[in-house]
C-alpha cells in the first residue's frame, strides 16, 4: 500500500525552498533535498514539479498570516485591535522570515489567491470598527485605513528580516508609526498612544 501524502513532508519541502530563495541560492531538485532525508521525486508527489512548489511557498506564507491574525480576539478597544493585528503581521514575519521574504514575490502565481485577500479584509473590518466607534474620522474609508496601515508595518518589517535595521530597533520604532497613523486618521493622541502602547505591551 502507498504512504499516505505527509504534511510534515510538505511543510519541510517549503521551508527549504523558501529558506534557499531568501538566501538567493538556486533552487534545484537536488539543492532542495539535500540533507532532508526525502527523495527528489517528493516535489512531483506533493506539487507536481518546480512551478507548483513556487506557488505553494508563497501560499504557506499567507496560510500562516492568516492564522496568526484569526487568533487576535476581538477588543472591546477597536484601535486596540487594529493595533493588535499589526503586531501579529510583525510576529508572523519574525517568526517565519524566509517565508515572509517569499510570499509578496508576485512573479510566483498563487494557487490559492483569495487567502491573501482574507487577511487584508480582516484589516479592513478593524479599520471600519474603528471608524463606526468614531475613533477615525467618518468619512475615512476603512480600506484606504488598512492599505496605509499594512505598507506602513511591511516597509519596517521587510527592513527587519532583511536585516537592515534589528529586530530592537523595529519593536521601538513600529508603535511610534502606528500612532502617527491613527491620529492622522482621527484618533486623539492620548487615546492613540494608550490603545497603540498597550497592544505593543501585551506582545512582549
Amino acid at each position: 500500500m502507498p504512504r499516505s501524502p505527509s504534511p510534515q513532508v510538505r511543510a519541510l519541502l517549503i521551508d527549504r525552498a523558501a529558506e534557499l530563495l531568501a538566501r538567493r541560492e538556486p533552487v534545484t531538485l537536488r539543492a532542495l533535498v539535500a540533507g532532508t532525508g526525502v527523495s527528489t521525486m517528493a516535489v512531483y508527489t506533493y506539487f507536481d514539479g518546480m512551478p507548483g512548489l513556487w506557488g505553494a511557498v508563497r501560499q504557506e506564507g499567507f496560510r500562516r498570516l492568516a492564522e496568526r491574525l484569526q487568533s487576535v480576539a476581538t477588543e472591546r478597544d477597536p484601535v486596540r485591535h487594529l493595533a493588535l493585528l499589526g503586531v501579529g503581521y510583525v510576529d508572523h514575519a519574525l517568526s517565519h522570515p524566509n517565508l515572509y521574504r517569499v510570499m509578496f514575490d508576485a512573479s510566483f502565481d498563487l494557487p490559492d489567491p483569495a487567502t491573501a485577500g482574507v487577511t487584508f479584509e480582516r484589516v479592513v473590518a478593524a479599520a471600519g470598527r474603528c471608524v463606526d466607534a468614531g475613533r477615525f474620522r467618518a468619512e475615512e474609508q476603512p480600506g484606504d485605513i488598512a492599505l496605509r496601515f499594512w505598507a506602513n508595518g511591511h516597509g519596517i518589517v521587510s527592513l527587519a528580516v532583511t536585516g537592515v535595521v534589528s529586530v530592537t530597533d523595529l519593536r521601538r520604532h513600529a508603535p511610534a508609526m502606528t500612532i502617527a497613523q491613527f491620529i492622522d486618521a482621527g484618533d486623539s493622541p492620548d487615546r492613540a498612544r494608550r490603545s497603540v502602547r498597550s497592544a505593543w505591551r501585551a506582545s512582549e
